[in-house]
């Protein structure tokens, strides 16, 4: 019993190692790796908690389909059997065999939109880094390529054309470069501020217009900018005792602008600040050389003989009380007016009618009646001098003029705030040289009229005594 109950045992234990040996050992498929990134991104509903790629376009809504067909929910079943290990109490996997594979033709499609979106979208990111870059390093990368392939930046050759560039004052070596490559002048601004650098001894350039021509070589253009006859300007010379009619004239003639419109621009006195008595410009027009550019207007023109005007009183000492100034000009004036050639009279001119003043006695003026009649005399008759209605004549109103009677330069302005000497006569006895006698009494006045009357009878100086 105990034999068969051993043989039946090895039978069985036999048996079964038997079945067991023939039973095949399940065979693990190789596990394909779970999906992750743009696959799992692709099959995950998006939810508050989702990431979304800026810029890239949301997957559509796929249509509903059966449940046997559905991808999605094969995706997920996939997606837990692949990374969930679900071991029996043997050890075995539950159910054995292979985990399902996910759909192979919608994970492509998913995976090769995801990388068309990224290529996108990174181009995207390349070409804005690029657009800048090129704008920040253009300069630099231009220079690198010119040393490989040299490109001109000068023409050659003095130009065609025409072509007017302006300086300013204060304008920079660098500047004047851009303002002739702007104006098609040079080729381009380093043509010409390389010469610049490369000349000895540095040029210098005067403020103006300057007539050039386009397309010239910068040797050429700074040939012309150093040539005086390239430089336009327009010359206004006013002398001194000048009036204000003879003053808008010749600038008229100089610049080119209508006479009457600087008449107009200098009948508007308020933007020159000049003391309430003036009724006009005379006095405040300065006798100096202008120079004008092209294009200068009525208003500038006006103004820069004004300005001219208030600097010589500020650097001449003359009184900033405006009735004191108003006086002062006048006198200077008259005695700029009255004066000859000689320089060293115009002291003793304004000593004479300071004095005058001082005693309470007509200046006698003979320049002072012609300004009244608006003419131009070296005599006046005795009708003249007795018209009282002429408010400029001195010999019939007492004290100074009504206002100035020219345009007075330095050395008149110097005499009328330091008048010399005790005369109270003075006239000219050679009009030619303008030789001037002064004396103290009258009786002596009327010996140098005398000799004054005997020069003009010689028919040799008719000319000067009409």
């Amino acid at each position: 019993m105990a034999a068969r109950a051993e043989a039946e045992q090895a039978a069985q234990t036999a048996s079964a190692e038997t079945a067991a040996a023939a039973a095949p050992e399940p065979v693990r498929a190789p596990e394909e790796p779970a999906p992750t990134g743009a696959a799992v991104w692709a099959a995950a509903p998006v939810t508050a908690q989702t990431p979304v790629v800026p810029g890239a376009a949301r997957p559509e809504p796929q249509a509903s389909v059966a449940p046997e067909t559905d991808h999605a929910h094969s995706d997920f079943a996939w997606l837990h059997a692949a990374t969930h290990h679900h071991d029996d109490d043997h050890g075995g996997r539950r159910g054995g065999g292979k985990p399902p594979k996910p759909p192979r033709s919608g994970r492509r499609g998913r995976r090769a939109a995801t990388w068309i979106i990224s290529i996108i979208v990174i181009l995207g990111l390349i070409g804005g880094g690029a657009l800048y870059a090129w704008k920040t390093f253009q300069p630099q990368v231009n220079a690198a390529i010119s040393r490989f392939d040299p490109q001109p930046t000068d023409y050659k050759g003095d130009g065609t054309g025409s072509a007017q560039i302006t300086i300013k004052q204060g304008d920079t070596g660098s500047t004047i470069a851009k303002t002739l490559a702007d104006a098609g002048v040079t080729m381009t601004p380093q043509a010409f501020y390389q010469l610049l650098l490369s000349t000895k001894p540095d040029p210098v350039f005067q403020p103006g217009v300057y007539q050039l021509r386009k397309h010239m070589s910068a040797s050429a253009a700074l040939t012309l900018l150093q040539d005086p006859k390239s430089h336009l300007e327009h010359t206004l010379l006013i002398r001194e005792g000048d009036r204000e009619v003879t003053v808008l004239q010749n600038a008229s003639t100089a610049t080119g602008i209508p006479l009457a419109q600087l008449q107009a621009s200098a009948a508007n006195l308020a933007p020159y600040g000049l003391p309430p008595q003036a009724k006009t410009l005379e006095g405040f027009l300065f006798p100096a050389t202008y120079t004008f550019d092209p294009g200068v207007t009525p208003d500038q023109v006006i103004a820069a003989l004004v300005n001219r005007a208030k600097q010589a009183f500020a650097d001449d000492g003359l009184p900033t009380d405006p009735t004191k100034l108003w006086n002062t000009v006048i006198l200077a004036s008259i005695v700029q007016s009255e004066a000859g050639s000689n320089p060293d009279d115009l002291p003793k001119i304004a000593g004479v009618f300071q004095n005058r003043l001082n005693q309470n006695m007509a200046l006698e003026s003979d320049a002072t009646v012609t300004y009244g009649l608006g003419k131009f005399a070296v005599f006046t008759s005795d009708a003249q001098r007795a018209d009282a209605s002429n408010l400029y004549n001195t010999y019939a109103h007492k004290g100074l003029t009504p206002g100035p009677i020219g345009n007075p330069g330095d050395a008149a302005l110097e005499a009328a705030m330091n008048p010399q000497g005790d005369y109270l006569f003075f006239t000219v006895v050679n009009l030619q040289t303008g030789e001037t006698a002064f004396s103290e009494t009258a009786d002596e006045q009327s010996a140098n009229v005398a000799k004054l009357h005997a020069w003009c009878q010689d028919p040799a100086n008719k000319s000067y005594c009409q």
